[in-house]
């Protein structure tokens, strides 16, 4: 039997749609929080303070293992500036907010410039209500400065969706 493209097109009509589902799975690894860290960071979606050079938008979904959604999930982001600085001492590009009942989050912020052994990233914690704390990083693709960062990790990079906008869903222990 020959199979051609409309022979597998047909057959792809009895897949069940349950096996193209996504199958979550893996929590999202964890990193290290870094010493840049300040707690009670501003309930804000933008974390833009004007006079920025380009914006960047970052969204996602904040999933159990199981790939549902959880709503109410905190969600704080935390990066360095356009010259790769932290502002340590108020909130500049800090900033939390809690997923919607669809477990969705989305920031408006730039992207980070590198620093001194390091590539480009964002800090986030994920914290579902009642449940484990994640402290990650996320990292852009193809920075030629994430093959000399030692924290660097492929499945923590944020998928670009067009020019200024990328995604992540977090897998979040319940």
């Amino acid at each position: 039997m020959i199979w051609n493209r409309r022979r597998v097109l047909g057959a792809a009509l009895f897949i069940p749609l349950e096996g193209l589902a996504q199958t979550c799975g893996v929590v999202t690894p964890r990193q290290t929080e870094g010493p840049f860290y300040t707690p009670s960071t501003p309930l804000r979606a933008s974390l833009l303070e004007g006079g920025e050079k380009t914006r960047f938008v970052l969204a996602g979904r904040v999933l159990s293992p199981d790939c549902k959604p959880i709503p109410n999930a905190l969600v704080d982001l935390w990066h360095a500036d356009e010259e790769g600085a932290y502002d340590n001492r108020g909130f500049r590009y800090r900033g939390h907010q809690f997923t919607d009942s669809e477990g969705r989050y989305r920031f408006e912020t730039i992207v980070p410039a590198h620093y001194p052994g390091r590539t480009r990233h964002y800090h986030v914690k994920v914290q579902p209500r009642g449940g484990r704390l994640l402290t990650t990083q996320l990292y852009f693709p193809d920075d030629p400065a994430n093959a000399r960062d030692g924290l660097y990790r492929r499945e923590l990079e944020v998928r670009m969706a067009k020019r200024g906008e990328g995604m992540f869903d977090f897998v979040a222990a319940a």
